[in-house]
């Protein structure tokens, strides 16, 4: 199982970190550099951890765990109006997305009102392609409880915040529910603002370790990250996708942006080095987002092995 981590330090000699990583079988996700600092989101085998630890002991470095890193994360707002999507959202999604999550901000197109919100199929199913989500909902009690019905079909954990304390029996389809967040009109500066971010950080963090628990069960053929890296060097015009973020990783696969119907083919031709090729060991489908590709490993248990 691989280790999500997060090595902070010096810029000097970090290439030691990244080779170390790469040979011990990790994955150096995402690379930040910040004047004389570096941050790298990293997945390393479990087993393999006290090595690397030794190694960034030995550099004054900082290893911490990462459970959003190479994750999607959906934060969904009721609507995209300024009543549903104040400062809250986007220090949510940025929060997010400095511990390491790729994260998309959702507005639904019929979330008014307490009676009437609903959230139809197609919503649903964008959702359900990311690891995990974040319900946005405001200071009202009774609005929290009654709109519970937008994500009681969702299949990913769902972390549900808002401002009153609401005990987490009252919402049983939320995995959990973070309250001291509700509407307000201005960035998170002050320290208990900051402590309730990092709280849902902490919620979304064991709603991801949960999926993960359950994917050891029955293991996946391959590692997404192992499938980033040859759908990269196989098909080379996703280099070339304006998205800021070519290959988004999941927990249980990738979203290759490229139009589906032009690049299908070539996705599923993506050949390992034991001979196999993607389309045999994966489903790909056409993705909700933008007719992306989105590309979901299939488990041991139906391929007959792991690679």
């Amino acid at each position: 199982m691989l280790e999500p981590v997060m090595f902070t330090g010096g810029l000097y000699k970090h290439d030691l970190v990244v080779e170390l990583v790469e040979d011990l079988g990790g994955y150096v996700l995402q690379k930040n550099v910040t004047q004389s600092e570096v941050i790298l989101l990293i997945l390393i085998p479990s087993e393999d951890k006290p090595v690397l630890e030794a190694l960034i002991k030995e550099l004054r470095g900082e290893l911490v765990r990462a459970p959003l890193a190479g994750t999607e994360v959906a934060v969904v707002t009721p609507t995209l109006a300024i009543h549903h999507l104040p400062h809250t959202a986007c220090d949510i999604a940025e929060y997010l997305r400095r511990h390491g999550s790729k994260t998309n901000m959702m507005g639904l197109a019929r979330g008014v009102g307490r009676e009437i919100a609903q959230i139809n199929e197609y919503e649903t199913a964008l959702i359900n392609e990311h690891d995990a989500a974040v319900f946005i909902f405001g200071n009202f009690r009774e609005c929290i409880r009654r709109k519970e019905s937008l994500y009681r079909n969702i299949t990913v954990p769902v972390v549900v915040t808002g401002g009153p304390e609401i005990d987490k029996s009252e919402l049983p389809y939320a995995f959990e529910y973070v309250s001291s967040i509700g509407r307000v009109a201005h960035r998170a500066r002050k320290a208990t603002e900051i402590g309730t971010l990092d709280s849902i950080i902490e919620s979304v963090g064991r709603a991801l370790d949960k999926t993960r628990a359950d994917i050891t069960k029955d293991p996946l053929t391959t590692s997404p990250p192992r499938v980033m890296d040859a759908v990269r060097e196989q098909v080379p015009d996703v280099e070339y996708s304006y998205s800021p973020l070519p290959i988004a990783l999941n927990l249980g696969g990738v979203r290759v942006k490229l139009p589906y119907e032009r690049y299908k083919d070539a996705v599923k031709a993506v050949t390992f080095d034991e001979g196999v090729t993607l389309g045999e060991i994966a489903t790909i489908r056409p993705s909700r987002m933008k007719d992306y590709i989105l590309v979901r490993i299939l488990p041991a248990s139906e391929t007959g092995y792991i690679f």
